[in-house]
């Protein structure tokens, strides 16, 4: 018996409708292109140290991103990042409740960074002694043990805000070229407001998860925040802190003052973010400086 398809209004309605009257299942009609593919509604900054929230389609049980798993919140909202080194494509991937995968390929557009090109080679230097690289090491477990902790933080959902207001004497992802071979690039923001003292504050939502009194050989008094989905913030270089371990702070809320500890030829704020091991532009996380 010959079966006439139903007048259903819309081209993808009369598509879906066909698939279901000869039987498709919704992994054939997806794969022969009669169903689109689940949205991962993503919005943000596809670009070298930018990010992107995204809401994971309907009854996705797993999602990753470039292969690696990324946790979903109860919502099914996500967070993905792109370091300052990224490759020009990515791709994030769910897993759906009827066993499909369905994956997005994104393009990660290039930046162009501000490079600065030495003709002599790097400065040698003398070599770190031995109480150096003792210190060195203590804190970069610290470091590292801080940034292994993740709490359910809202922050990451956030608009953020700038922490202060002050001239940029530092980009993040600038770079010196010594003689052909590149240094280290700029890891983050510097922020400088003339004096040491000055009050900053919250960018975003979020947990203490470093407060080091004691100043770190390079980053000085050195204060971590967790916003949450492996999202965190660092301040370096400053003059006093008001916030302990494990404080729950809000966007706004006053962190500590600015100054000059550690390894820094002037009071300033180097804000710096990461997304797990991806290190991030935080001005594309606020937006342009009013003002400035």
């Amino acid at each position: 018996m010959i079966r006439k398809p139903l007048l259903l209004a819309g081209a993808g309605v009369l598509l879906l409708g066909l698939a279901l009257i000869t039987g498709l299942n919704a992994r054939a009609a997806e794969s022969l292109g009669l169903l689109p593919p689940p949205d991962f509604g993503l919005n943000g900054q596809l670009t070298q140290g930018g990010w992107a929230r995204g809401l994971a389609p309907k009854g996705a049980s797993q999602l990753s991103f470039n292969g690696k798993p990324v946790p979903l919140a109860a919502d099914g909202r996500f967070l993905i990042a792109f370091d300052r080194d990224a490759g020009p494509s990515a791709q994030v991937s769910a897993k759906l409740a009827d066993g499909r995968v369905t994956t997005r390929a994104l393009t990660i557009s290039p930046r162009a960074w501000k490079l600065e090109y030495i003709p002599i080679g790097p400065r040698p230097g003398t070599p770190p002694s031995e109480e150096f690289a003792r210190r060195r090491a203590t804190e970069l477990v610290q470091i590292n043990a801080a940034r292994a902790v993740d709490h359910d933080s809202p922050g990451w959902r956030q608009k953020f805000i700038w922490p202060v207001y002050g001239r940029l004497s530092g980009r993040f992802g600038s770079q010196r070229i010594y003689n052909g071979t590149p240094g280290s690039y700029h890891s983050g923001l510097d922020i400088a407001t003339g004096a040491s003292g000055t009050p900053f504050v919250a960018p975003a939502d979020g947990v203490v998860i470093l407060a080091a009194e004691s100043p770190f050989t390079l980053e000085g008094r050195l204060l971590m925040i967790d916003h949450g989905m492996g999202l965190n913030s660092a301040f370096l270089h400053c003059s006093k802190l008001a916030v302990k371990v494990g404080d729950v702070v809000h966007q706004g809320q006053y962190l500590g003052n600015i100054g000059m500890t550690g390894r820094a030829t002037g009071p300033h704020l180097h804000w710096s973010i990461k997304w797990h091991d991806s290190r991030l532009d935080p001005l594309l996380f606020t937006g342009a400086m009013p003002g400035r």
